[in-house]
């Protein structure tokens, strides 16, 4: 049995009218294509995963404890005794710290960048500023990189991925503050909002504040993760409505503090439930 006729034809005989793309062909034998699903595996396995999330929110909103509840490890460190300076910072700081975390096998690299001082004074007038500086600028370091003509084999990924916005468990609707902040961010990274402290809250309570939310987030056409965008393809589609489904329509998420170790409950347990 001979090859089809597309294979057999010298680019010359191919026909103009032929719409451009590739064709199917039929192979002679083993070729070992699906060998290069095993050797990324191993090479993944090897090199690991960068993750690169930031925490927003005022303090005492309980970001630490998420992270460390999220992860499953003390990845977000703080001060045991933090002077009075260091509790309220005069002007929005950004702290990052990297941890490697394990998992039968597989590695990740994760960054956590908080952003103490957010939301803490008086006036909070483009106290977004300094963060989307910060991000604008690991974009522009990673793209300097990636256009070298000598470039790194792995480039150093300082991308932030995602940035998880915490939002105080008042009860009514979202601050103007909080609108602007997601407004702006929404347009350079995925925003995740999350309402802190949600134990503080009746389940009537969080049920409606959350709905308030989302009205909000609808009116002000501020779009969070996961974004319409990536519905694109029909797999990723069907994973992100199970998201918004989960979420109550939106990726809105809840956090509660528990009371393993330092205050953490793993996820899937009462006490912290996320979407």
């Amino acid at each position: 049995m001979g090859p089809p006729a597309e294979c057999s034809r010298s680019p010359s005989e191919m026909p103009l009218t032929a719409a451009p793309g590739p064709t199917g062909c039929q192979l002679f034998g083993y070729v070992g294509i699906e060998a290069v699903l095993d050797q990324m595996k191993i090479k993944t396995m090897k090199t690991g995963f960068e993750f690169n999330i930031m925490v927003v929110g005022q303090s005492g909103l309980g970001k630490s404890t998420m992270v460390n509840t999220l992860f499953k490890s003390k990845v977000s460190r703080k001060a045991s005794q933090p002077s009075q300076e260091e509790r309220i910072p005069k002007t929005v700081q950004l702290q990052s710290i990297t941890h490697v975390i394990e998992e039968k096998g597989v590695k990740m690299k994760l960054t956590v960048t908080d952003t103490p001082g957010f939301g803490d004074q008086i006036n909070n007038e483009n106290c977004w500023d300094p963060i989307i500086k910060y991000i604008n600028e690991q974009y522009e370091r990673y793209l300097r990189e990636e256009i070298l003509i000598t470039r790194k084999r792995k480039i150093p990924d300082t991308r932030v991925h995602g940035c998880v916005y915490f939002v105080p468990p008042t009860g009514h609707w979202l601050r103007p503050l909080d609108l602007e902040f997601m407004r702006r961010l929404s347009k350079i990274v995925n925003v995740v909002p999350v309402i802190a402290k949600a134990d503080t809250l009746t389940l009537e309570e969080r049920a409606e504040f959350k709905q308030r939310i989302q009205e909000d987030l609808k009116t002000h056409a501020i779009s969070v993760y996961p974004q319409e965008d990536f519905d694109q393809d029909p797999d990723d589609r069907v994973r992100n409505d199970r998201i918004r489904v989960s979420a109550g329509g939106l990726g809105l998420g809840i956090s509660a503090p528990g009371d393993q170790g330092g205050g953490e409950t793993p996820l899937g347990e009462p006490g912290s439930t996320l979407g």
